[in-house]
């Protein structure tokens, strides 16, 4: 009887880690890194961002169940997914604003435009 009950209390103590607690981690520090390849930075983000918001919920449905070691991955690498996807956005509106810039000097004057060119 007494083995019963301490097999049943070790099959409730029993924690898994969370689904997709590495991979979330993982796109995260991806998303920092890839924030200047013109989007995969933000593509990785959302993803990671996707992920640890479908991790939390199940967390938060039983959170006896979850290593606090995963809780945490999730955790670390949602802030790194927000990180990395403002940096990506940050980056795509520079290049969007630059893109415009030079769009209007080029449409403007082509022929002015292609001297300053060729001259720098």
């Amino acid at each position: 009887m007494e083995n019963q009950q301490e097999s049943n209390q070790n099959y409730l103590n029993f924690q898994t880690s969370l689904p997709n607690a590495t991979a979330v981690l993982v796109l995260g520090i991806l998303s920092i890194i890839g924030c200047f390849c013109y989007g995969s930075g933000l593509i990785m983000g959302i993803i990671a961002l996707m992920l640890a918001r479908k991790d939390m919920r199940l967390y938060n449905t039983n959170p006896s169940a979850y290593t606090p070691s995963s809780l945490s991955n999730i955790k670390a690498g949602r802030v790194c997914a927000i990180i990395g996807t403002v940096m990506s956005a940050l980056y795509l509106l520079m290049i969007l604003i630059v893109l415009i810039v030079f769009g209007a000097a080029f449409f403007a004057d082509p022929q002015g435009f292609m001297k300053q060119m060729q001259t720098h």
